[in-house]
């Protein structure tokens, strides 16, 4: 009798001391807020476009271009400006070098000396460079993201509109001419 009135007492401790545990999913569903990050991508991605206007003039000619390059030009740094119009001015020699080969197109959005041994093309990378980096840390500033983003669309951007017979670098340290 002492036997089962222990298994008894032990049956009741048992039920008693475990604890349940109601598993239930919320009443109203969860929400992600991915905005954010679209809305930064959006603005950078402007950015890019109207400075890269401003460097290759293709605004220039149209009356909306005119007053929408003005406006633009009032949210910019003066450093900024200045960067993208020393960019506007080297495009020339730039070009010319990209598709002779000498230079190239990297996917973060800076040029690189293919062919070394040439000062003034070495040069003239530098000063892209430094002015394209002038760029990259106001955009990544201004909107609150990293450079390395900024680098990424910017360089996609910059490889997209290369002239043909530019290097553009693929990865891995691959290029390919396009």
């Amino acid at each position: 009798m002492k036997k089962i009135s222990f298994i008894v007492m032990a049956g009741i401790l048992l039920v008693v001391g475990c604890a349940t545990v109601k598993v239930q999913a919320p009443k109203e569903p969860i929400k992600v807020d991915i905005t954010m990050r679209l809305d930064v991508y959006q603005h950078v991605q402007n950015d890019i476009d109207t400075i890269e206007n401003i460097v290759t003039g293709i605004d220039k000619g149209s009356f909306l271009g005119y007053f929408v390059g003005t406006a633009y030009a009032q949210d910019l740094s003066p450093e900024v400006e200045q960067a993208a119009l020393r960019r506007r001015d080297r495009r020339g020699e730039l070009i010319a070098l990209e598709q002779s080969g000498t230079i190239g197109e990297t996917f973060s959005g800076l040029v690189t000396i293919r062919a070394a041994g040439n000062y003034t093309a070495e040069q003239l990378v530098r000063d892209e460079n430094n002015d394209r980096m002038v760029i990259y840390n106001a955009i990544a500033s201004k909107n609150g993201t990293s450079v390395e983003d900024v680098q990424k669309l910017y360089g996609e951007r910059l490889q997209r509109d290369a002239s043909s017979g530019t290097p553009i670098e693929i990865g891995n340290g691959n290029w390919q001419i396009k």
